[in-house]
C-alpha cells in the first residue's frame, strides 16, 4: 500500500509539473507575441488605493470630470492605455467611444493607415565596384497597436533605419546590371527583409520600390560612349551585310546575261522605259552591244577597205 501511494505521489507530482511547464510555455508564447510581461498580474494594493481615490475624484467633481475621462478614436486609430504603468487587459481600445481615469491612466493613439517615407538616396558600391546613387519609397502599416508601443520607441523612426540600412545591404550584392534591370525582384526582395525585421514592432511592410539610380557623370559618358560604339558596330555589320547580298544578286544577274545575249537588249529597253517616263526633252539609247560585235565580225571577214565601205 505504501509503495503504491509512493507510486501514485510521484504520478502526481509528474502531472503537475507537466502542467506548470504547459502554463509556463503558454504564458511565454502570449509574451513573446505581445512582450508584455506581468500584464495578468493584479495591482497592489497602493495602486488600487489610488484607483479608489480616482473613481472618487470623478464622481465628486461630475459633471466637469467628463471633459477629461471621455475620449474619442477615431475609425482608423486605436488607444493603447496604461493604468499606473500597466496595459489594461482587452488590448488596444477604439474606434469611438471610451472612459479612462485621470492621474492614473495614460493614452497613446496609433495610427494604422498605411504611412508612405521616402529612404534618402544611399551611395552604394556595387558588386562590380561601380558607385550608384539609389532612392526608395516604402509603405507600411502598423497591424498591432500593443506592441508597436511596448516594443519599440519610435516604429516609424526605426522602420526609416531599417529601410535604408537594408537597402544598402540588397544593393550591394547586385551588378550594376542586375539594378539597372531587375529592379521588381530587388523590391520584392527588400519588403520581404523589412516585414521580417518589423513583425516583432507591429509593422507591416505592404510595398516598396526603387525610385531612381542615378549614376556618375563620368560613368554615364562611358556608357553612352560604349552604346554608340555598339550601335556603330552593328550599322556596319548591317551595310556590309548588304553589299554582300548586293554582289551575289549581281553576279547572278551576270550569270543569267551571259547564257542569254539577248536578255542584255531587253534591259535596254527597260533602261529606255524608264528614261521616258521621266518626262525629258533628251533620251539616249545606248548602242546594243550585240551590233558592235556583228559589225566587228564583217570587218574581220571582208578585210579593212570592204568594211569601210560597208559601214
Amino acid at each position: 500500500m505504501k509503495a503504491r501511494s509512493n507510486k501514485v505521489n510521484s504520478s502526481e507530482n509528474i502531472i503537475a509539473m507537466t502542467s506548470k511547464q504547459d502554463r509556463i510555455t503558454t504564458a511565454q508564447g502570449t509574451g513573446s507575441q505581445y512582450d508584455i510581461r506581468n500584464s495578468e498580474d493584479g495591482l497592489g494594493t497602493c495602486a488600487w488605493i489610488l484607483v479608489g481615490l480616482s473613481y472618487v475624484l470623478c464622481a465628486l467633481t461630475l459633471p466637469f470630470s467628463l471633459c477629461v475621462t471621455v475620449k474619442v478614436v477615431q475609425e482608423y486609430e486605436r488607444a493603447v492605455i496604461m493604468r499606473l504603468g500597466r496595459i489594461l487587459s482587452g488590448g488596444a481600445k477604439g474606434p469611438g467611444l471610451f472612459f479612462i481615469l485621470p492621474c492614473v491612466d495614460s493614452i497613446m493613439k496609433v495610427d494604422l493607415r498605411t504611412v508612405t517615407f521616402d529612404v534618402p538616396p544611399q551611395e552604394i558600391l556595387t558588386r562590380d565596384s561601380v558607385t550608384v546613387s539609389v532612392d526608395a519609397v516604402v509603405y507600411f502599416r502598423i497591424f498591432n497597436p500593443i506592441i508597436s508601443v511596448t516594443n519599440v520607441e519610435n516604429a516609424r523612426y526605426s522602420t526609416q533605419l531599417l529601410a535604408a540600412t537594408t537597402l544598402r545591404n540588397i544593393l550591394g550584392t547586385k551588378t550594376l546590371q542586375e539594378i539597372l534591370s531587375d529592379r521588381e525582384n530587388i523590391s520584392h526582395s527588400m519588403q520581404a527583409h523589412l516585414d521580417e525585421g518589423t513583425d516583432p514592432w507591429g509593422v507591416k511592410v505592404e510595398r516598396v520600390e526603387i525610385k531612381d539610380v542615378r549614376l556618375p557623370v563620368s560613368m554615364q559618358r562611358s556608357m553612352a560612349a560604349e552604346a554608340e560604339a555598339a550601335r556603330e558596330a552593328r550599322a556596319k555589320v548591317i551595310a556590309a551585310e548588304g553589299e554582300q547580298k548586293a554582289a551575289r544578286s549581281l553576279k547572278e544577274a551576270a550569270d543569267v546575261i551571259n547564257e542569254s545575249p539577248i536578255a542584255l537588249q531587253l534591259r535596254y529597253l527597260q533602261t529606255l522605259t524608264h528614261i521616258s517616263a521621266e518626262k525629258n526633252s533628251t533620251i539616249v539609247f545606248p548602242i546594243p552591244v550585240e551590233l558592235l560585235r556583228l559589225m566587228k565580225n564583217r570587218a574581220e571577214r571582208g578585210g579593212g577597205t570592204s568594211t569601210s565601205t560597208d559601214f
